[in-house]
């Protein structure tokens, strides 16, 4: 029996498990905290290891109890972050044997019985270990009556026990339980850090490996160590003992990178019949549209941050044919283009996964982005329509038109009505200097800023001001204006200027309010940009277009500063 399980094949992700910290990729942050932690005698009470599949949770977890348990070559040893890896307990809990180290699955025992007979023995302090260790695989899948069982001793455990828990989904974990342990979020491995890993196994297990085979497998991998290890383990056995780019690609159905690359560029330079033929050939050879989609929003990405860090195109990580695409269209497409395509093929993702014929649908996806790909921008329109008129640019800026003042009538000798004496309304303006309003934009200024929408709607449509100052106002109501209107203009204005404004009001036919004065200057800003020459050339240019700007208030201008027109005014586009 014991030949027969040496002679037994152990797979990579088990045989090249890491044995010490040192072998643990891409968790410094973990290593040096356990390092400190270990160094200071500050070691707490439990452990929550979170991260997706395959990133060394488990293996994390029995490296923690080796640590907490190595008593040296010497047997007189105390915690260390370089276990020995030779005495009986790191040996034991290395072969998943150590009476004192109990693994529980907690996919496979959830009920609150199982955590009961499991903390039994937390009393009881370890037979052969310094520490007694509890390690919980999955703990989110225990039931709420198991967490609840787990939360005392969880808290105030016996000196001698420490518990370490491992999940992939941190979210489903009681915040109760998350509060008494000490998390560390385990890094998704970059491809770098899993090149690293497959040329080290590639080489002790004395392998031939293609680099871009290995590239493959990484990006496969996902950031997962184990998932990257069973691709690897699987690409020896169909390449008989050699790892072939060929190989990898039709393993895992990808599309040929070369013809990827290929299709990208046939795309960006809206060369369709080529395209198709591209994505025809690869479909025949194996290749499925998702994957080949997917590559191509990748290679959007290599060359979006190609264009914005250049750097980026040194890297090791990248192909030399990778590289090559990138600096060729880097200059050739725009960075509008690029991100054009991203949504493009985002959008794509979807329709391909609801699609009945997902080649189909790939090839729809395809032609529209080629043709999107060569569609000029606005600043590029305009830019060309500047260039083909002869427009003088530099005489085409429009000066905003600024709101006039109703114009004051000229009062017949009429009776007034004895509302208040004159000597009172001088004394009320007087009391408000330096607080009050002396323009009734001013006044529609404070309503806007202190929220009073309906007040400021009721001001600007209801009524026609006759004459406005400092203190007093005089207007016509609408008979649809609102029988407290009048109240909550005097109590709007006393709470802005602290004094009781005079209101003198009228009924009658409404002149040119506030309102009337604003539109009249949206009005006319619109003409204004309607007669302006290449606005023309713009609008009899494209036929069917129209002007759709945002007409703000107009603001004061510097006089050595011409406003640019062009960035307040933009065409848009619509066939009729």
């Amino acid at each position: 029996m014991s030949d027969e399980n040496e002679n037994q094949y152990v797979v990579l992700a088990r045989k090249y498990r890491p044995q010490n910290f040192e072998d643990l990729l891409g968790q410094d942050a973990l290593v040096q905290t356990l390092t400190n932690a270990i160094k200071n005698n500050r070691l707490h009470h439990a452990y929550i290891l979170t991260g997706i599949r395959g990133v060394g949770k488990t293996t994390t977890a029995r490296l923690i109890a080796r640590a907490l348990n190595c008593t040296g070559l010497d047997g007189k040893g105390g915690p260390t972050i370089h276990p020995c890896g030779v005495c009986e307990n790191c040996q034991a809990i290395a072969a998943g044997r150590h009476i004192d180290v109990m693994e529980l699955d907690a996919a496979s025992r959830t009920g609150v019985d199982d955590i009961r007979e499991l903390l039994d023995g937390v009393r009881y302090k370890p037979t052969n270990a310094r520490y007694k260790i509890y390690i919980i695989d999955e703990v989110h899948m225990l039931s709420k009556g198991a967490f609840n069982a787990l939360l005392k001793t969880l808290e105030e455990p016996p000196a001698h026990v420490k518990f370490i828990f491992a999940t992939t989904e941190i979210r489903k974990v009681p915040v109760t339980v998350l509060s008494r342990c000490q998390r560390f979020d385990l890094q998704r491995l970059s491809i770098d850090t899993l090149l690293t890993l497959f040329h080290k196994i590639v080489a002790a297990e004395k392998l031939e490996a293609d680099e871009e085979a290995l590239k493959i497998v990484a990006r496969a991998a996902d950031g997962s160590a184990r998932d990257g290890l069973s691709l690897l383990d699987q690409a020896i056995v169909l390449g008989d003992g050699k790892i072939k780019t060929s190989t990898v690609s039709e393993m895992i159905g990808l599309a040929d990178r070369a013809q990827t690359l290929d299709l990208f560029e046939q795309i960006a330079q809206g060369n369709m019949p080529a395209a198709l033929n591209n994505v025809k050939e690869q479909y025949k050879n194996g290749a499925q549209p998702l994957v080949i989609l997917q590559d191509l929003i990748d290679v959007t990405h290599l060359l979006a941050r190609a264009k914005i860090v250049p750097e980026t195109v040194n890297s090791d990580i990248m192909s030399e044919s990778e590289k090559e695409l990138c600096k060729k269209l880097s200059v050739a497409v725009s960075i509008a283009s690029v991100s054009r395509l991203w949504q493009i093929f985002l959008k794509g993702l979807q329709e391909l996964n609801a699609a009945p014929q997902p080649v189909d649908a790939l090839e729809m996806i395809l032609i529209r982005a080629a043709y999107a790909s060569t569609l000029p921008t606005p600043k590029e329109i305009l830019e060309d329509v500047k260039k083909n008129s002869s427009v003088d640019v530099s005489k085409t800026i429009i000066r905003p038109s600024v709101p006039q003042p109703a114009p004051q009538p000229v009062s017949k000798p009429v009776e007034q009505p004895v509302m208040q004496p004159q000597k009172e309304i001088r004394e009320s303006s007087e009391n408000v200097s330096g607080k009050g309003f002396e323009k009734p934009e001013e006044f529609v200024t404070y309503l806007e800023e202190h929220k009073k929408p309906l007040l400021l709607y009721a001001f600007k449509n209801d009524i026609s001001i006759e004459q406005f100052q400092n203190g007093y106002i005089k207007f016509v109501l609408s008979e649809k204006a609102s029988p407290d209107f009048e109240k909550n203009l005097k109590d709007a204005l006393f709470e802005a200027t602290g004094v009781a404004w005079v209101l003198e009001s009228r009924e009658g036919e409404l002149g040119r309010t506030i309102a009337d004065q604003e539109n009249e200057v949206i009005e006319q800003n619109k003409r204004n940009i309607m007669e302006d020459p290449l606005v023309k050339t713009i609008l009899n240019t494209f036929k069917g277009a129209r002007i759709d700007t945002a007409v703000r208030k107009p603001e004061v201008l510097e006089e050595e500063k011409e406003p640019d027109l062009y960035e307040e005014v933009i065409p848009v586009y619509e066939e009729e």
